[in-house]
């Protein structure tokens, strides 16, 4: 089960909106597109800053964030959401320089702060597979910093498949505090 309350003013104030699921338009629930604090109170969730899950990725893990500069937002614009995927804790990823799983490759099963320490060559991720019950973040920089990308199970040929506007990837964690 998982629960999000999603708030139009600073420290928990103002309309809410609650959800334990999938919403493709805040707006659709009555609800405007400003957030400015989110109490997850189970699960993990990744927000959108526009509706039908396009934009700006945010990791929401189980907690409280009284303002929008807690998850690294620049603004308070947020415009759809959904629960995280999460099947367990056995966590394994491949990520391939080049497309198509092509090109030197790392594997992963633990949080990684800088890539390139752990053999990779270059910052460009342009493909990999997820394994396993968990999910990942992808950060742009080294240290979990930076535009981020929510990935679960699954073969990405891409890294337009992960939304991503570029291959640049430096670190990555796994998403672990979801209960």
């Amino acid at each position: 089960m998982t629960h999000i309350v999603l708030y139009e003013g600073k420290c928990f104030t103002g309309r809410k909106l609650e959800l334990s699921s999938d919403c493709d338009n805040f707006q659709d629930r009555g609800f405007m597109n400003r957030v400015n604090s989110v109490r997850v109170e189970s699960g993990a969730f990744v927000c959108f800053d526009h509706p039908d899950f396009k934009g700006q990725q945010y990791i929401l893990e189980h907690g409280e964030y009284p303002e929008f500069q807690r998850w690294n937002a620049h603004n308070d614009h947020m415009g759809s959401c959904r629960p995280i995927k999460m099947h367990g804790e056995h966590y394994r990823l491949e990520m391939f320089e080049g497309d198509n799983f092509a090109g030197q490759c790392v594997e992963l099963c633990d949080d990684c702060p800088f890539l390139q320490a752990r053999g990779l060559t270059k910052n460009c991720v342009n493909s990999m597979k997820v394994y396993g019950d968990g999910a990942w973040v992808l950060y742009e920089e080294p240290n979990y910093r930076g535009r981020m990308y929510i990935v679960e199970r699954g073969n990405f040929c891409s890294h337009k498949e992960w939304q991503a506007e570029n291959p640049t990837i430096q670190s990555v964690r796994r998403v672990a505090n979801y209960f």
